[in-house]
């Protein structure tokens, strides 16, 4: 329905001197019939013949037909595929920011840390409403995506604003290459209680995660406290990794659904399977995607204590296409379910303890710890009375835990 509206746009708008009547089509050789009707008039007719060429319209076609149906679906070319690949890999250069579209405005789900964004104060939930001097509500994902990437030592200006008071900030930015640490901070806290943060998932994830695990149980950790507060998500290949770590061989992690009767099931498997040790999972709403998926799956199967806030909502599954000429299609073809079968589109991943933060705390929080591993050096003076609560609500339950099973 919504390639017929689109098609049926791009009729009225192209030439409404011509006479366009909306049909009903019946099969996809009308449909086609039609679009070729219009391609062929926009070709010959349109004043600006750069923009003309068969090529550029068709891509401009397959831009507008996959951006109209959700914020994720979208077509990539060459340059803007080779890019997601690197993001992957955990690797490229920009400004360090995860954004989505949400109701056409250009949303931050969470920057990465130690980045010139994270530095520079954006928040998860500011929106970005000019780059460069450019409107966003003109842009689509992937081009605001991509004018936020480029070469290293580039500068650039984002407009932002922060709800609820909206009032609008101009932020000038030189872009770095950004090196993801994906695991950091492993730690022992009060009590054997580690701490472990993952900043998103991507491909050496699991690994890293394991070889911190390991450390930290020859350290004698008794519980775990597993922090993906502001992580966007990353690979689910990934998230089936990191689960698997903490849930027995067979257990389901996460299952699709989408238009095809089969659903897509993904299992704990493996050799390594940490399960005998108390976990809490700390969240919030710069949580999406990757993290709730492992969050969903942990809290079905009883293995972890989420404390914190309701995650994002991100649960859609994108399948890539790669077309011949280097460039790809993203295409949302099913969305991601929990083991209970909760939807996690649209819905998040509520807590089992509700402990609310603001984003300028836990801000403040990341900044201290970032000085404390020797980066930047901004915001130095950073209240000394700043407390993460979140934090000290899980070591308390985890301590609660230890206590009740040295008692039983």
């Amino acid at each position: 329905m919504k390639l017929k509206a689109a098609l049926l746009l791009l009729c009225i708008s192209a030439f409404a001197a011509t006479p366009c009547v909306a049909e009903s089509y019946t099969n996809a050789y009308d449909a086609i019939a039609r679009f070729t009707k219009v391609l062929e008039e926009v070709h010959r007719s349109y004043v600006d013949t750069n923009e003309a060429g068969y090529d550029s319209l068709i891509r401009h076609a397959m831009t507008g037909m996959l951006q109209d149906l959700d914020p994720y679906s979208q077509f990539m070319t060459k340059d803007s595929y080779e890019d997601m690949k690197d993001d992957t890999e955990g690797h490229f250069s920009g400004v360090g920011l995860v954004v989505s579209m949400e109701d056409g405005l250009l949303t931050v789900i969470s920057p990465m840390e130690d980045t010139p964004a994270f530095r520079a104060g954006i928040l998860s939930g500011d929106i970005i409403i000019e780059i460069d001097g450019k409107e966003t509500r003109e842009m689509n994902l992937s081009e605001a995506v991509r004018k936020m990437r480029g070469a290293a030592g580039t500068g650039i200006v984002l407009k932002t604003i922060r709800p609820p008071a909206h009032e609008a900030k101009s932020l000038t930015l030189t872009r770095e290459e950004i090196a993801v640490a994906s695991v950091k901070d492993a730690k022992l806290l009060d009590d054997g209680i580690g701490y472990i943060r993952i900043t998103q998932f991507n491909e050496p994830t699991a690994e890293n995660l394991h070889a911190a695990l390991k450390t930290l149980l020859g350290q004698n950790m008794r519980a775990l406290i597993l922090d993906l507060r502001g992580n966007p998500g990353g690979l689910l290949a990934s998230a089936a990794g990191v689960s698997e770590l903490f849930l027995p061989r067979g257990d389901l992690i996460v299952f699709t659904k989408g238009r095809s009767a089969d659903k897509q099931t993904f299992k704990s498997s493996g050799t390594a399977h940490y399960t005998d040790f108390p976990m809490a999972i700390l969240v919030n709403g710069g949580s999406a995607s990757a993290a709730e998926i492992v969050s969903g799956a942990l809290q079905d199967h009883h293995r972890a204590i989420l404390i914190g806030e309701k995650t994002f909502g991100k649960g859609s599954v994108q399948s890539v296409l790669p077309l011949e000429d280097g460039a790809a299609i993203k295409l949302t073809t099913a969305k991601y379910y929990t083991p209970s079968e909760r939807v996690i589109h649209g819905k998040g991943i509520a807590p089992d303890i509700l402990s609310p933060m603001t984003p300028e705390t836990l801000y403040k929080l990341r900044i201290r710890q970032t000085q404390k591993n020797g980066g930047t050096n901004e915001l130095k003076n950073i209240e000394a009375e700043v407390v993460d609560t979140q934090l000290e609500k899980a070591l308390g339950v985890l301590q609660g835990v230890l206590l009740f099973q040295k008692q039983k």
